[in-house]
């Protein structure tokens, strides 16, 4: 795994550039890349970090008519913490004296609002996640093909048509390279930073994380006198990760009402923590689950909130796998809605994908050979869906790629192929 390099990022690829007449808002948690990637891409504009106290007091007291002549084209870092920067980009982008700005902020709910506030109608958002697998890979400046997810999810018909071209076993360094990218994603999640740390030195850095969170991220999104109730409920909603959400099970466990644990959990997914993940409902059953699924998003901050360090069980392994299908896609624009399906009954699906040319289902089984049996939940959702079904994928962590159930378009697929 490379340590000392910048690495891909998929999203700089749809990063405007900066002679177009835009206003770029480049979000994400806190440490995954954004000022990296900004400057990297932008490096010709002028860099104002706004946590700093002066860089703040300097730009509140700056009158709005002279924003163009005295900061003009910028990134500006941390945004969402001085509001007035946003009325004054908004004026100088308006009456002509900027036509490029780029807006960075790690806490989603904060700038957000400042976004559909001021900037409506003239921003374009994008989301800056940890590493996914692709970028673990390669360095800035590769090209690499996409992931073979990507060949599916954008194809259309059956996915039998991508994988017949697929080898069933493959070997060499280009393989070991997509093991070691996966093995690090589930030992150590995706955070940058880690990659040149040693291993007692990563765990210190995603405690370190864990507390910058409580008191500065967390900081931005509410006024908690104590946040002891909050370390309650984020410990819980990890041990819940890749299971059912039930507000008032959480507020019971947690020891608080039900109105503060739906607060609670609004605060996790607002800084990019947790993903929550709705079932799928449309014109199927009037039998499925209505409670959302609730997944964490890096798994080495999963690991150091749970302190599971010893092997991946089933859990850890659902949860990476639906955390980089969610990094990818969000990083690759891809015009797609991901759900799970559950019936009361206990029939499931882990992650349905849906888009324009049809759905695609996907069960995540933590063994390196699947079998017929694993194909339950995917044979009675194809059913349901007809001509939607375009096919199935049992991801496992093993390494035959091979069909399970040819009939109906269902394949086995090792994680570390399809990523």
């Amino acid at each position: 795994m490379r340590t000392q390099i910048q690495h891909l990022r998929i999203a700089a690829d749809r990063l405007p550039n900066s002679s177009t007449r835009r206003l770029v808002v480049l979000t994400g948690a806190r440490q995954t890349g954004k000022t990296t990637l900004a400057r990297a891409t932008y490096g010709g504009l002028r860099y104002l970090n706004l946590d700093s106290i002066e860089e703040r007091e300097a730009l509140r007291e700056l009158r709005t008519p002279a924003w163009g002549r005295a900061v003009g084209a910028a990134v500006l870092d941390e945004a969402q913490k001085e509001p007035s920067v946003f009325e004054k980009v908004k004026w100088a982008f308006d009456a002509g004296d900027i036509s490029f700005s780029v807006l960075l902020g790690s806490s989603r709910l904060a700038l957000m609002q400042r976004i559909h506030e001021t900037l409506a109608g003239r921003a374009f958002v994008f989301e800056l996640w940890p590493l996914c697998a692709l970028e673990l890979r390669h360095a800035a400046g590769d090209q690499p093909p996409p992931p073979l997810v990507h060949d599916l999810v954008a194809g259309s018909g059956l996915i039998d048509v991508r994988l017949r071209d697929e080898a069933p076993v493959v070997f060499g360094p280009e393989e070991d390279t997509r093991r070691d990218a996966v093995e690090h994603l589930l030992a150590w999640g995706g955070m940058p930073a880690l990659l040149s740390l040693t291993d007692a030195d990563r765990r210190d850095w995603l405690r370190s994380y864990q507390q910058t969170f409580l008191e500065r991220d967390l900081a931005d999104l509410a006024r908690l006198d104590d946040l002891h109730p909050f370390r309650r409920l984020e410990r819980l909603c990890m041990l819940r990760s890749g299971g059912l959400l039930s507000y008032a099970d959480l507020a019971r466990d947690a020891g608080m009402s039900p109105a503060s644990a739906r607060r609670y959990v609004a605060y996790l997914e607002a800084s990019y923590q947790v993903l929550l993940l709705p079932p799928y409902s449309r014109n199927l059953t009037s039998t499925v689950v209505k409670a959302p699924k609730v997944y964490w998003m890096d798994v080495g901050l999963l690991r150091q909130g749970t302190h599971r360090w010893g092997p991946a069980d089933g859990g850890l392994f659902e949860t990476m796998v639906v955390g980089e299908l969610k990094k990818w896609s969000s990083a690759a624009g891809v015009d797609a809605e991901w759900f799970f399906y559950r019936t009361r009954s206990g029939l499931e699906v882990d992650l349905l994908l849906e888009t324009s040319a049809g759905a695609i289902g996907l069960e995540i089984k933590h063994r390196p050979a699947a079998v017929p049996s694993d194909a339950r939940g995917l044979l009675a959702i194809a059913a349901a869906l007809g001509d939607r079904w375009r096919g199935g994928l049992v991801v496992t962590c093993g390494g035959q790629l091979e069909p399970l159930v040819a009939e109906r378009s269902i394949w086995a697929v090792p994680v570390h192929r399809l990523l």
